[in-house]
């Protein structure tokens, strides 16, 4: 059953958003993250599960100190 969006009453869906990183000195872009979006104004959820892989992506991305990586969405991608 799809739910309203708490900010315009918009419908929540199932989609795809791409995530941004900003940490000053490096900018890290995440493709393809599954996430929740409001059909009507575009605010977005992510689970807690797709968190904690953007957080092992992002703590990659810092030992590598690139100034941008950009890498698609995977639960695979980060063990």
């Amino acid at each position: 059953m799809k739910t309203k969006c708490p900010i315009c009453n918009g419908l929540k869906e199932q989609g795809n958003v791409t995530f941004t990183v900003d940490l000053g000195t490096n900018l890290i872009v995440i493709r393809d993250t599954p996430a929740i979006v409001c059909s009507l104004c575009g605010e977005e959820w992510i689970s807690d599960e797709v968190a904690e892989n953007i957080e092992a992506v992002v703590s990659e991305a810092k030992i590598k100190n690139r100034m941008i990586e950009v890498v698609n969405f995977s639960l695979e991608s980060v063990a």
